[in-house]
């Protein structure tokens, strides 16, 4: 549970939780992404797809994400097209009583989302998904690791 009196403002999606899909598709939002979500968002979600994974986003920075799409006043045609994807997928949701999203049938097909689910934070979001995929992901991401932290090394130094 989120502490009382703690700063909404630093709140973020951290870590990973493997969870179930129920029979109709519901999925159970782990505690601590709920508790933000009620505290910072009034619970509101944006649920897009991806190739890989769904990306729910809270809806005020989903909000935020469409104003950057419009303030693009001459966008490639490789903008539209990612929009024509990411944006063309969007469903909001709202956290039942019980802290479940309902996830539509159309996007658990689009990426393979079986019973097993892992929810992974990605600081002012996070992801859906299906585990055995995220396992795949995962050690795709740990053979280049060497090459990604010194990226990100870069990135941080600002180079």
């Amino acid at each position: 549970m989120w502490c009382k009196g703690a700063n909404m403002d630093l709140a973020r999606f951290r870590g990973r939780s493997t969870h179930v899909l129920d029979s109709k598709g519901r999925l159970s939002v782990p505690a601590r992404f709920r508790d933000i979500l009620k505290a910072k968002y009034d619970g509101k979600l944006v649920v897009t797809t991806t190739p890989k994974c769904l990306k729910a986003y809270p809806f005020d920075e989903w909000q935020k994400l469409e104003d950057r799409f419009l303030s693009n006043d001459l966008p490639l045609p490789q903008i539209e097209q990612f929009q024509r994807f990411f944006l063309g997928g969007a469903v909001e949701c709202q956290l039942d009583g019980q802290g479940r999203i309902l996830i539509p049938a159309p996007l658990r097909k689009e990426v393979g989302l079986n019973k097993e689910i892992v929810l992974q934070g990605m600081l002012h979001y996070f992801e859906i998904w299906d585990r055995k995929k995220l396992s795949e992901e995962l050690e795709r991401v740990k053979e280049n690791f060497d090459q990604y932290s010194e990226m990100v090394a870069k990135f941080e130094r600002g180079a």
